[in-house]
């Protein structure tokens, strides 16, 4: 069976082209030129993954995205126009998985595309349970403690933070965490991987987490051990 993409724009020239070099990689591709129409395709014919414009008509891709994560775990990439950091911050805090900017080359998104759906197609070991002084972090039933205190991850810094806890004390560098949590090589752009530390790190912090993940300037991440 052919794995489904939702790819939701407004922009012609941008749908055209990547749904054809979507559908000749062999996926099928179902197309939303705005929020409410992305919500109900993915409601009635549950994607495997979500292309999602920032920038729609009534409905932001914000919205959608924070909707989409409610109601599921399918892998969303946001499509963003600008490289501002604070477009990027609110999209992965809300759940997205990563983010492409305008203009971008059809084989990153492809390459990124792949590397998404082979994440969530990995299975997990099934009773892997990962701590760290006060930190837990059940794979099977996806569930995160500090202490007796829940955490709410969305996927991909759950993923972050097990790719820590699976090797404490030791640093990760940037690259490695792209290659280990996105799937991908490193293509100059770690900016991704900085985002997401610096928000995981903030909510295992809110939660009142002691252990910490350190920054190794010029290096990558270390938690404490």
């Amino acid at each position: 069976m052919k794995q489904r993409i939702l790819l939701v724009d407004d922009e012609h020239a941008i749908v055209e082209s990547l749904g054809y070099a979507l559908e000749r990689e062999g996926y099928e591709v179902l197309e939303a030129a705005d929020g409410s129409q992305a919500l109900d395709l993915a409601r009635t014919a549950p994607p495997d993954l979500v292309l999602l414009d920032v920038m729609l008509p009534g409905m932001s891709g914000f919205e959608v995205c924070r909707i989409l994560r409610q109601e599921s775990r399918v892998p969303i990439l946001m499509i963003t126009a600008r490289a501002d950091e604070p477009d990027r911050i609110v999209g992965l805090d809300l759940g997205a998985d990563d983010y492409v900017t305008k203009p971008f080359s059809v084989r990153e998104v492809l390459a990124r595309v792949r590397a998404a759906l082979r994440r969530t197609q990995a299975v997990p070991a099934r009773d892997e349970v990962l701590r760290v002084g006060e930190i837990v972090l059940d794979v099977a039933r996806h569930v995160v403690r500090v202490g007796e205190q829940p955490v709410v991850l969305p996927p991909r810094q759950f993923d972050l933070l097990r790719a820590f806890l699976s090797n404490p004390g030791r640093v990760l560098t940037r690259a490695l965490l792209l290659q280990q949590v996105w799937g991908y090589e490193y293509d100059g752009d770690d900016r991704t991987v900085d985002v997401h530390v610096r928000w995981l790190r903030r909510k295992l912090q809110e939660a009142g987490a002691v252990t910490s993940i350190e920054t190794i300037r010029g290096v990558g991440y270390k938690l404490d051990g």
